[in-house]
């Protein structure tokens, strides 16, 4: 399966600073994950890891990592993985979000983002639940997404 976004990450992970850039590339084509300046770590089929550093800028009023910055990470962390993962005759949208708040997040965050079920090519759309981990330094889980996509068959192009 040739998927475009995984081969850019492939190809950029090789440079030094590519995780940096790779990132910075996705927040150009989303801006909004911008504001909590995500480093994508890792990215394979099935799989995505992001951090975020903890700092004033997703900092909440008790000096923990902000509620809407763990939902940000935990979003960008599906959605790229759900990208890199889908044939190119596929796409997806999110379609919503549950989320557990585990315990206090303070420090650098790392998200998990992984399918509960496999991603396939369909002539119909399916759901797919994503499920992100978020964990802190420690290794201690803090926060918890299920994120449900909507996956469908893209639109044939007119021509």
């Amino acid at each position: 399966m040739s998927n475009r976004l995984l081969e850019l990450y492939r190809r950029l992970r090789r440079w030094p600073a590519g995780d940096w850039l790779f990132s910075r590339a996705v927040c150009l084509k989303a801006p909004y994950f911008a504001s909590i300046a995500p480093r994508i770590t890792a990215l394979e089929p099935g799989r995505c890891e992001a951090t975020i550093r903890h700092r004033r800028r997703v900092s909440n009023h008790i000096g923990t990592v902000h509620a809407i910055a763990l939902c940000n990470l935990a979003e960008l962390a599906a959605g790229v993985m759900t990208d890199a993962s889908l044939p190119a005759s596929m796409r997806w949208i999110p379609r919503g979000m549950t989320v557990e708040y585990l315990k206090k997040a303070v420090g650098r965050m790392h998200a998990v983002a992984t399918p509960d079920i496999p991603l396939v090519e369909s002539a119909e759309g399916y759901d797919l639940p994503v499920t992100v981990a978020v964990r802190d330094d420690a290794g201690e889980t803090v926060f918890r997404a299920r994120i449900a996509m909507r996956v469908s068959p893209k639109p044939a192009r007119a021509g």
